[in-house]
């Protein structure tokens, strides 16, 4: 049995590495979609276009400017003379935000009275607003917090220490890239193996296949063992690259981690076996790998928080292998949790593994007879 079923693998690997189509499609896409997402796909903000309005000619408020103007997060593009020059502005897209201190800044300041900063932002792209936001309520506290003691200032009675675990400098990009694993894993994984039956039915070698001595049992594994190789092999260069490219740190157990990596592959692959054994032609494979793609990236939450959702699109959510694979993945990569610490996350994906290959080998043997 086994001898056939390694026979059948390497059939499966020549024909997918003989045809240079298929090791393109392998090999680079997931490498430049790695690279676009990683690079481009950030909730981190760079030089943010803001102007000034400032009535105040006192040092208080060219103190606050300066810290603005020192900050990389910020680009200065101009200073405004009048009010009416800020919808203007806002409205042509030609800064973020308006910065606007009244003429009493400094002098309220001074008599230690409250001062206030008013910051008009651009509220067509809610993300934007709120890190933007956030970065200038950040500079004001450290201004005050400055200011206060060096003129004189009784302290506040409270002081708000902010640290922020498991990634201290908050850069997006180590939340990103370990999702990128999962996510270019499943895709190649589900294209691999749900264009593998249908590929042969197309070229006509599926007929052949089965007049040999190979149980459908046995044509089963002979597909599924390839996709995981595959998957594995992707998995493994888009983590070095991750570790050692983007310099996300990878502080858990190694074996933690592959151990998901293998249940992940068990239900992708089984997903992707469904697909094949309904597919008659190749397209139909590939149109019904997107069909279980486009929902498990946007229900995994790899780009939206799954508490956001609905209660019943968070019921859903159970249901997709990725939702658990990047738990496993950002746990072990910043959290460094081990393997007893993500047994939630592995019997779930263990179980639709389970689910989705026999579900898949009961339509394989449908399709036989």
């Amino acid at each position: 049995m086994w001898h056939r079923i390694f026979a059948l693998v390497i059939k499966e690997f020549l024909a997918l590495l003989k045809d240079k189509k298929s090791r393109l499609v392998v090999i680079v896409p997931p490498l430049v979609q790695l690279f676009v997402f990683s690079y481009a796909a950030t909730f981190d903000l760079n030089e943010v276009g803001y102007a000034v309005f400032n009535e105040d000619a006192g040092m208080a408020s060219r103190d606050l400017l300066a810290r603005f103007e020192g900050a990389p997060s910020f680009r200065l593009v101009g200073y405004l003379d009048h009010e009416g020059q800020i919808a203007p502005l806002i409205d042509s897209r030609k800064a973020v935000m308006v910065i606007r201190i009244g003429p009493h800044f400094t002098r309220d300041l001074l008599l230690k009275h409250p001062a206030q900063v008013q910051v008009i932002l651009d509220g067509r792209n809610s993300n934007t607003a709120m890190v933007a936001s956030g970065y200038v309520g950040t500079i004001v506290t450290e201004f005050s917090r400055t200011w206060t003691p060096t003129h004189g200032f009784p302290g506040a009675p409270a002081a708000l220490e902010v640290r922020a675990w498991f990634n201290p400098a908050l850069q997006s990009r180590w939340f990103i890239v370990p999702g990128i694993v999962g996510l270019l894993t499943l895709v190649v994984t589900l294209l691999v193996t749900a264009l593998s039956v249908a590929r042969e039915r197309e070229a006509g070698t599926f007929d052949q296949l089965l007049v040999t001595p190979l149980r459908p049992v046995e044509i089963l594994v002979g597909k599924t063992v390839p996709g995981m190789i595959i998957g594995a092999f992707e998995a493994s260069l888009i983590i070095l690259l991750a570790v050692f490219w983007f310099q996300v740190p990878l502080r858990g157990s190694l074996g933690a981690l592959y151990l998901g990596l293998l249940l992940f592959l068990l239900s992708g692959v089984g997903l992707g076996l469904m697909i094949s054994s309904i597919a008659v032609t190749q397209q139909q494979g590939l149109l019904g790998a997107f069909l279980v793609l486009v929902p498990s990236v946007v229900l995994s939450g790899f780009a939206t928080p799954i508490a956001n959702m609905p209660e019943f699109m968070q019921n859903l959510t159970h249901l997709i292998p990725l939702r658990y694979f990047l738990i496993i993945l950002r746990g072990v990569f910043l959290e460094g949790a081990d393997a007893t610490l993500l047994w939630p996350q592995y019997w779930p994906m263990g179980v639709i593994g389970i689910t989705s290959l026999a579900f898949a080998s009961w339509l394989f043997r449908h399709r036989l007879y």
